[in-house]
């Protein structure tokens, strides 16, 4: 095991360029949902000028969610062979020009052909961000460091409901996207001159970078994409992505139409509750990533302290069960911002999983695998959610899904991958 000389040890720690690395991913994430979350913003602007169907919106959900999941796998093995830096600075470039590419849409197609270019941009985010922070942190800060960068994609939800009504109010809803493409599209060059691979990065001290290595070296350099989708650790991670992806991507896409239909808001209105309940999963994120590593500090194992942690966030998901039956806005907004808010922090711990099992050279490729059958699983939960808002009327099964999918995920993880143990390659 390498080891941190002594008289280097004291110093490690106060080491700030790998927070910044965490700031430039934490923008990113802010970037990537604004963009995301406009069209579920507008959905009731959109449906009443485009006269959409519950059933049309859902397809340019499922479209999105289909580029997005292919895009995660190919994101996968695209940042395991060209480093965090390229890939994500590619799938940037696509997601800011596919968002601007909204605002020329007119027909359902149209909006389909943008959502697809922009699931494709939007899904190499995740695997690039989280081959940084397994390049940047040592494993006992990746939870942390995990949870701040993911914290942005809050700070992206709460942003867009504050700030894309008021440009559409006084420009329209087409420059609307352009604009805010544009802008997002400025981050691109911060990332492009300040993020390097840690040995090659040029204002990273000594004690930092000593700080940074004091894992054991990983075995292998290289690892095939058969032999990683192979290993049940891989598919401990992706049943854990497929279960609760797409209860996210409900909240995301279709909370603005919840406090439309149950409580009257509209979009002048949406905001203060939006802001509410993404303020508390901010919150998940920090917490999450924090709670887990202050466990390993303590001494306990990996493997107790993050499922520990997971299995606290899945019972606090249980309530939103009843959000349906809360007359109270307020109290709506409560139980559904600690689903949200119980999501993230168990998101954060379940990103870390490849990170934790897998040698780096490999996580790329579990992160797209996961995050493809994320994905998957969100396709499947967007007709259906069309399906019971058209048919039965009411969010009540939608939610009772959402309560225990945190559960049943957690039960598949921890029979695929008792003890999250290394993953070895020879």
């Amino acid at each position: 095991m390498k080891s941190v000389p002594e008289s280097v040890a004291p110093a490690v720690r106060t080491g700030h360029v790998r927070w910044t690395v965490v700031a430039l991913l934490f923008a990113a994430m802010v970037f990537n949902y604004v963009d995301r979350q406009m069209l579920a913003v507008l959905k009731p602007t959109l449906a009443a000028e485009l006269q959409w169907s519950e059933t049309d919106y859902a397809r340019i959900v499922f479209w999105f969610q289909a580029a997005y999941a292919a895009s995660y796998l190919a994101f996968g093995r695209i940042v395991d062979h060209v480093g965090a830096r390229v890939g994500f600075g590619l799938a940037y470039l696509i997601w800011s020009a596919a968002q601007m590419a909204h605002g020329l849409a007119g027909s359902v197609r149209d909006f389909i052909f943008a959502r697809i270019a922009l699931g494709i941009g939007e899904g190499g985010a995740y695997p690039a961000g989280l081959a940084a922070v397994a390049q940047w942190f040592p494993k006992q800060e990746r939870a942390f460091a995990t949870g701040l960068f993911n914290a942005g994609v809050n700070i992206g939800a709460i942003v867009t409901p504050l700030l894309v009504p008021a440009i559409v109010l006084a420009y329209g809803w087409r420059a609307a996207f352009v604009i805010v493409g544009a802008f997002t599209g400025l981050w691109l060059i911060a990332w492009l001159v300040f993020y390097r691979r840690p040995a090659d990065h040029k204002r990273l001290s000594a004690g930092e970078r000593a700080w940074i290595e004091s894992d054991p070296p990983d075995a292998v350099t290289k690892v095939p994409w058969r032999r990683v989708i192979m290993k049940r650790e891989t598919w401990a991670y992706a049943v854990g992505k497929f279960c609760i992806d797409p209860i996210w991507w409900m909240f995301l896409f279709w909370l603005p139409d919840f406090l439309a239909k149950r409580h009257g808001l509209d979009l002048k209105t949406f905001g203060p509750p939006l802001v509410a309940i993404y303020l508390m999963s901010d919150a998940g994120n920090v917490i999450g990533g924090w709670a887990s590593s202050a466990l390993i500090k303590r001494g306990w194992s990996i493997n107790a302290a993050r499922k520990t942690t997971m299995f606290v966030c899945a019972l606090c998901a249980l309530p939103v069960a009843f959000a349906m039956y809360a007359d109270n806005l307020w109290v709506a907004v409560g139980i559904i911002g600690l689903a949200t808010a119980a999501h993230q922090a168990f998101s954060v711990n379940l990103f870390t999983l490849p990170s934790d099992m897998f040698p780096r050279a490999a996580v790329g490729s579990v992160v797209g695998v996961g995050g493809m059958c994320g994905a998957l699983g969100g396709m499947a939960m967007a007709p259906a959610v069309g399906w019971v808002l058209e048919e039965i009327g009411v969010y009540t099964p939608i939610f009772l899904v959402a309560a225990f999918a945190y559960l049943v995920a957690l039960a598949a993880i921890h029979l695929l991958t008792p003890k999250l143990a290394p993953v070895q390659f020879s």
